[in-house]
């Protein structure tokens, strides 16, 4: 199944002109079938994983308390 941009970005709660800008800077996996943009589960997995970040450390110096 694919789904249209507004419904990936609601699946992924992100803004959809985000999703279309970075689709269009070809940043994201995404799916174009002829003039239409569309994602596909595995597009969607991948800009899931894509986005997930390690928590590091604060940089600098330790805040006193």
């Amino acid at each position: 199944m694919l789904y249209t941009p507004a419904q990936a970005a609601e699946m992924l709660s992100v803004k959809e002109s985000w999703l279309r800008r970075k689709a269009g800077r070809r940043a994201i996996p995404c799916t174009i079938i002829g003039k239409h943009l569309r994602f596909s589960l595995a597009d969607l997995r991948g800009i899931a994983d894509g986005g997930a970040q390690a928590v590091h450390p604060a940089r600098g110096r330790p805040r006193s308390r």
